[in-house]
């Protein structure tokens, strides 16, 4: 029969071995609650409460809050688990909850109007989708569903009234069991709006329109007259025909060309004769823009002769005056 060790000695020689477990991971550290958890599925398993659970992490053990929400977990919950589950030591760390955050991924309400906006051109052969305004009835809010479930939202069900201009629509996204399993309903109505351009500040007459003074904004198309403007370009380095407002839409009539020759202003005209060009200064005696025909004085002759305005300062009488033109010109032509 074989001696037996002494104490000391079988303790000297187990202790490399319990070094050795000691080094060996995580596996053989003391499982410990977790403060805080962020979950994805609609399980809160083991391993998302206790650190270093084992084998019993993957294991289901309550519900998730709902997508987006928060919610917490006592400890006293946590410790029976972790009985059941085989894990009969647990560090709490003085911990009286877990707080569970389950993420989501919202899809806000502009990405479903513009699936619905898409759906209503392709379905009811309605202008452009940027044409289609969406309304959607007070009770309709963004959507909360799986981080992972990435696709764009789209319309599984459209129904549309052509009189009253209601639609209802089902909302889903592929990859979402949420949706899957609760599909997403949305009502609301939809208006053919057309850009308009408005005014961002109150114009006196003869302001001129700079790119900041106007706003893009949408009207719905039956509250629009033919004539409004829609198109910056056409306002842009006009001028107020009269005081204009704030908001107002434009239209022609509200504009003219900016007066680049102003009553009373001393001017050259340009005699344009058949074979011989002569210009003499003159007087201004209306405001006018490029292209108009406005009077001037020659104040040599004291006559006045209708010119068109060609640019700041200059008008000119063309050949259709030459009879005019050639008793104008005098000995002060240069």
């Amino acid at each position: 029969m074989k001696p037996k060790l002494p104490i000391l000695a079988l303790l000297a020689l187990l202790a490399p071995l319990a070094a050795g477990a000691a080094l060996a991971g995580p596996s053989s550290a003391v499982p410990a609650m977790k403060a805080e958890a962020g979950i994805t599925s609609e399980f809160v398993r083991i391993g998302d409460l206790i650190e270093n659970a084992g084998p019993a992490a993957s294991i289901p053990a309550f519900h998730a809050p709902d997508l987006g929400s928060t919610g917490t977990i006592q400890t006293h919950r946590v410790l029976e688990v972790a009985r059941l589950n085989g894990i009969v030591v647990l560090d709490t760390r003085g911990l009286s909850e877990v707080v569970i955050i389950r993420a989501s991924r919202v899809i806000a309400l502009a990405e479903i109007e513009r699936a619905i906006a898409e759906t209503a051109v392709r379905q009811l052969g309605l202008a452009s989708a940027k044409d289609i305004s969406v309304i959607f009835d007070r009770d309709v809010r963004p959507l909360q569903i799986e981080p992972t479930a990435t696709d764009a939202p789209r319309i599984a069900q459209f129904e549309f009234d052509a009189r009253t201009q209601r639609f209802g629509a089902v909302i889903e996204v592929q990859g979402s069991s949420t949706l899957r399993r609760k599909p997403a309903r949305v009502s609301g109505a939809l208006v053919n709006t057309a850009e308009v351009v408005t005014l961002a500040r109150a114009l006196n007459r003869g302001e001129t329109v700079r790119e900041s003074d106007i706003l893009l904004e949408r009207k719905p198309r039956a509250e629009v007259s033919p004539d409004v403007i829609g198109r910056p370009q056409a306002v842009i380095g006009q001028a107020a025909r009269r005081a204009l407002r704030a908001g107002q839409t434009l239209r022609p009539v509200d504009l003219m060309k900016p007066d680049v020759v102003v009553r009373n202003d001393t001017v050259t005209i340009r005699f344009e004769v058949p074979g011989i060009v002569l210009t003499v200064h003159g007087k201004a005696l209306a405001s006018g823009g490029e292209g108009d025909l406005v009077p001037v004085l020659n104040p040599q002759s004291k006559r006045v002769v209708q010119a068109t305005v060609e640019g700041p300062g200059l008008v000119v009488v063309g050949r259709a005056h030459s009879r005019t033109a050639s008793a104008e010109a005098t000995g002060a032509v240069k």
